[in-house]
């Protein structure tokens, strides 16, 4: 069945306008709490005195914590409201990064953000869980654009602020804002949205470990997690060095570098609800398979420059955006239309499990790959990083396409 011949577009109701929202807000805080410690990479390297290899631990020891609280809650993921689930996490996230503005050393920096992936990780896979049970096939493609925006407004708004004030109060400050605004959304999220309980009324006798053993034996889920693995590990494994590379490389200075991750961030906003719309008009697959395309040769061209104006550095890193973003929702969209009503909480918890531990192995291994002498030395070998983010993506479109075939299979039996 083609996705090219779908109904008009429809509107959303206040209720559903109200729920993008609130997811976006709490996708914002919890990409911003990850995507952070990027730009603070070079800061806190040079503070706490680590080697890109221990940056890189702390970077994975987030997504390893947060890959084993997923696996952990995934039986249980569609036994409760899924209101009371993300409240729960929610507020574990919002101690654990309170806890990163209170590290002083290493040891401690590590503690705090395994606490943070312990609780953060799982949000995200039961706020796509709430998405797919609120929101028809028809309207993910724009549901994803808008949430994914909290992505763009986190380099919009929040990683400049967050490396403004880190440059006036240090490098701990950011985890403060961020604790702040996560717990007004929590109380919104209390107050307003909803409890979500519809997959309660398909029943199941299975136990938590057997629903967990039954999504994870499942042949086509596997092929899903295996795609979120291939589009995870590519991602990760440059993304810890952006900030380094810019300064110690790229010769982008400290007070630059807000700026330069505000463009990058404003053209994901722009692109994103554009991006989302198209999704809900043309085949998913199609769509993505262009934007990995378009991001590999980015990626590539990236990760070779040397020192170059600053506006040329823009160009190049919006350009990148583009194409990383432009992949994401056309997958997202895909992957939450894998899974059974009834498996869908522990899918999505499985699926994100997997991709933080993809990520976690990733940053690891950039580590071992990327290689800087001194604290302002150039980064050495981050040329081939991006090549192996090439190769890595060239299968993920492989893994994507067989993802649309069974999603298209599945839709064409279910109208039929």
């Amino acid at each position: 069945m083609s996705e090219l011949k779908q109904a008009p577009l429809t509107k959303f109701t206040s209720y559903q306008i109200f729920v993008i929202v609130i997811l976006a807000l709490t996708q914002f805080t919890v990409v911003l709490d990850f995507m952070v410690m990027s730009p603070l990479g070079d800061m806190l390297m040079k503070t706490m005195n680590l080697t890109t290899s221990q940056f890189g631990a702390a970077v994975s020891c987030y997504a390893f914590s947060a890959g084993i609280s997923g696996i952990a809650t995934a039986g249980f993921a569609d036994r409760f409201d899924r209101k009371k689930l993300l409240l729960f996490f929610y507020v574990g996230f919002i101690l654990g990064t309170f806890f990163c503005s209170l590290a002083s050393t290493y040891p401690m920096l590590i503690a705090a953000r395994i606490v943070t992936g312990v609780f953060g990780g799982v949000i995200g896979s039961i706020s796509m869980a709430i998405m797919a049970d609120i929101f028809a096939i028809e309207k993910r493609g724009r549901v994803m654009g808008f949430i994914q925006m909290g992505f763009s407004a986190s380099q919009i708004l929040g990683i400049p602020i967050s490396l403004y004030i880190a440059n006036h109060w240090g490098w701990t400050s950011p985890f403060i804002m961020i604790v702040i605004l996560a717990s007004i959304v929590w109380v919104g999220i209390a107050l307003k949205l909803n409890p979500i309980t519809k997959h309660l009324e398909v029943k199941s006798d299975r136990n938590p470990l057997a629903h967990l053993w039954h999504t994870i034996s499942n042949r086509n889920y596997r092929i899903g997690f295996s795609a979120t693995v291939l589009l995870s590990i590519g991602g990760f494994m440059m993304m810890p060095w952006s900030s380094a590379f810019s300064i110690n490389n790229l010769h982008v200075t400290k007070e630059q570098l807000p700026l330069l991750f505000m463009v990058g961030g404003v053209s994901t906003l722009v692109i994103m609800p554009l991006i989302g719309k198209l999704s809900d008009k043309i085949d998913k697959f199609k769509l993505f398979a262009a934007a990995s395309i378009w991001m590999m040769i980015i990626v590539v061209v990236y990760t070779n420059l040397t020192a170059v104006p600053l506006w040329v550095v823009m160009i190049i890193n919006v350009l990148m955006m583009i194409g990383i973003m432009s992949r994401m929702v056309p997958s997202m969209a895909l992957a939450t239309a894998l899974p059974q009503m009834q498996d869908r909480g522990a899918f999505m918890s499985i699926n994100s499990s997997l991709q933080q531990f993809a990520g976690g192995l990733a940053a690891a291994a950039g580590g071992l790959i990327v290689v800087q002498k001194t604290k302002t030395s150039p980064l050495e070998h981050y040329d081939t990083v991006g090549y192996v983010m090439v190769g890595i993506s060239i299968i993920a479109i492989f893994a994507m396409y067989r993802v649309s075939q069974m999603v298209k299979k599945r839709m064409h039996i279910k109208k039929a």
